[in-house]
Formats: structure tokens, C-alpha cells, sequence
């Protein structure tokens, strides 16, 4: 038995490598909880008595020195590492940097933004969990509108109703409450409803909704603003065009279409050959709706409109599945920049 301690001493002895894989089967082999260590201790109650002092000893120093030469040998790999790290050329040129890009659809905000900002308008926020007043009742929804159904909107409580807004015009709806006339006022934020995922609609997406409120605003001041919205977002040559529609916050209620970037007005595929693309909804802020916050509608009167950054995002990027923008897919987010 002390021929094994000393066999095993004499190869814990010779071995030497700085590799690493080599030095974790030395470490299994000699030390390990089936390793010929633990053999060795495993057999000491076959020792003769007589001997078991002297192979008790050997045995103990055998492992002592097993794991002092398993530690140097660790070391001299945490030696070459450090080595070979400072052996790098500090005067090679740096490697370039992955710098992030903005999500597509804040540079489409923050460029809405910026236009309206030009031409007068402050930007207001709300809550996006609202009660049914702000969202509904102050808007002219009548009790039995299907956009109250649980088929279009995610309520949070019943009796009384509080809801993921359905639309920002919520947030145009406190600013009547708190302010006084002229209001210009843009509300840009994320809105839910209860819809399928897919291609062309989400559960959520997001809205910039405009408000403005003064003596003698008419429908041209709205066909004006748009245009110039129009213009300014998609280039000089675009065209717009209003067709008579029905919203119950607007009357008369308008959705406005813009000539397709893509073919020129020449009829393609995205603008079905019409030439045209819809990207908002406008018109007259309804009487009920000033009367309902607090504004007089025989002094005052106002338009609104509301667009999808999302539809204005698929004009100018060219995108055509909503999914992408909620996906956070790196190679197609570091495409804008």
C-alpha cells in the first residue's frame, strides 16, 4: 500500500502543463471524488494496524502536495493569461463602435412634433389608464357605441368603467377642462384596443392627436394646417385630399388621404392604384364636446385631428408589418438612424 502512495506521489510529481482541459483531468484523476486519492483513503481500513500510522502519514501528505501542485499549476495559467493581455499592441487603431440607433417610430414622433411645434402648438400628455368620462362620455360617444363593446377596449374595472385609453383625444379632453381658450395643443402617446395581432394592426400602437380652439376657426384653418403637415412631412409635392366621413367628437368629420410617395400618384400596390393613402381622421370639434368641457360653443369653435405614427412610419420607411416596431429585432432597429 505505501508503493501505491509513492507510485502516485512520483506522478502527481512529474506532471506538468499549462492547459487547462489537462490540468481539470489531472485534478479528476488524482482528486476528485472518484480519483485514486480517495481510493487510496477509501482502502485504509484494509492496513495492517501496525501500519496504519505510517500509511495515515503518507497518505496525507500525499494529498497535500496533490493540491498545492494543483493550485501552481492554476497560477501559472493566470500568469500566461495576464501575459499574453499585455502583450497587445496599445497603438493599434481602436475597434470601431457599435453605436445604437433611435427607434423608428420616436424619429417619426419627434419629427410630428417638431412640425406642429412650428406653427404654435405645445405638446400635452395624459394618464393611459382612464375612466370612462375622458375617454367616452366628454367625447360625444353615445351609451351604446361599439368602441365601449370589450371587443375594441381592455377595461380594467367595471362600475364604474376605467380603461386602457382607446385614443390620446382623452388627453384633449383635460386640457379643455384646465384651460382656457385659444388652445393649440398636440397629444402624442400609446393607445390600446383590443384587436388581433398582425401585419397591419397590434393591440397597441401610437397616436398624435391635435386640438386647437379659438373665435371664427373654420374648416379651412384645418384643410390648411394638414396641408402644411403634409407637406412638410412627406416634401413639397405632396397633395392631400378630404373625404367626408363620421367620427362623434368632429362634425362635419373628414379623413384625409395623401398622394402616395411610393409611385407618385401613379397607382402601386400600397396605395391599392388609388394614388392616395389615408393616414388621419379631422374635422369641427362638436358643439357637445366644448359644451361638455366647459367651453362655450356659441363664442368658440375648433378642429382635431388624429394620426397612427405608425401608418406615417410605414410612408416614409417603407414598412409593412406592424410587429417590427414591438419585436426590438436589433438588425432591423439599427437601420434608423
Amino acid at each position: 500500500m505505501l508503493n501505491k502512495v509513492k507510485e502516485l506521489l512520483a506522478e502527481v510529481e512529474a506532471f506538468n502543463s499549462n492547459v487547462a482541459k489537462d490540468v481539470e483531468e489531472f485534478r479528476i484523476r488524482i482528486l476528485g471524488s472518484k480519483g485514486q486519492v480517495k481510493a487510496l483513503f477509501d482502502d485504509f481500513k484494509n492496513v495492517p494496524n501496525d501500519q496504519k500510522k505510517e500509511f495515515g502519514k503518507a497518505l496525507n501528505e500525499l494529498k497535500q502536495f496533490a493540491q498545492n501542485k494543483l493550485e501552481e499549476l492554476k497560477s501559472n495559467q493566470k500568469k500566461e493569461v495576464k501575459s499574453k493581455s499585455e502583450s497587445i499592441d496599445m497603438t493599434a487603431p481602436a475597434l470601431e463602435k457599435d453605436l445604437g440607433a433611435r427607434h423608428p417610430l420616436s424619429l417619426i414622433r419627434s419629427e410630428i412634433i417638431e412640425i406642429f411645434k412650428r406653427i404654435g402648438f405645445n405638446v400635452s400628455e395624459g394618464p393611459e389608464i382612464e375612466d370612462d368620462w375622458h375617454n367616452f362620455s366628454a367625447l360625444n360617444f353615445p351609451e351604446e357605441h361599439p368602441a365601449r363593446d370589450m371587443q375594441d377596449t381592455f377595461f380594467v374595472e367595471k362600475n364604474p368603467d376605467i380603461a386602457l385609453r382607446t385614443h390620446t383625444s382623452s388627453v384633449q379632453v383635460r386640457v379643455m377642462e384646465n384651460s382656457k381658450p385659444p388652445i393649440r395643443t398636440i397629444s402624442p402617446g400609446r393607445v390600446y384596443r383590443n384587436e388581433a395581432i398582425s401585419a397591419r394592426a397590434h393591440c397597441f400602437f401610437h397616436q398624435v392627436e391635435g386640438l386647437y380652439i379659438d373665435k371664427n376657426v373654420s374648416f379651412a384653418d384645418l384643410k390648411q394646417t394638414l396641408l402644411y403637415f403634409a407637406k412638410e412631412m412627406f416634401g413639397e409635392d405632396t397633395e392631400i385630399r378630404l373625404r367626408p366621413s363620421y367620427f362623434p367628437f368632429t362634425e362635419p368629420s373628414a379623413e384625409m388621404d395623401v398622394s402616395c410617395s411610393i409611385c407618385k400618384s401613379k397607382g402601386c400596390n400600397v396605395c391599392k392604384y388609388t394614388g392616395f393613402l389615408e393616414i388621419l381622421g379631422c374635422g369641427m370639434v362638436d358643439p357637445n364636446v366644448l359644451e361638455n368641457c366647459g367651453i362655450d360653443s356659441k363664442v368658440y369653435s375648433g378642429f382635431a385631428f388624429g394620426m397612427g405614427v405608425e401608418r406615417i412610419a410605414q410612408l416614409k420607411f417603407n414598412v409593412n408589418d406592424l410587429r417590427l416596431y414591438s419585436e426590438n429585432d436589433a438588425r432591423f432597429l439599427s437601420q434608423f438612424k
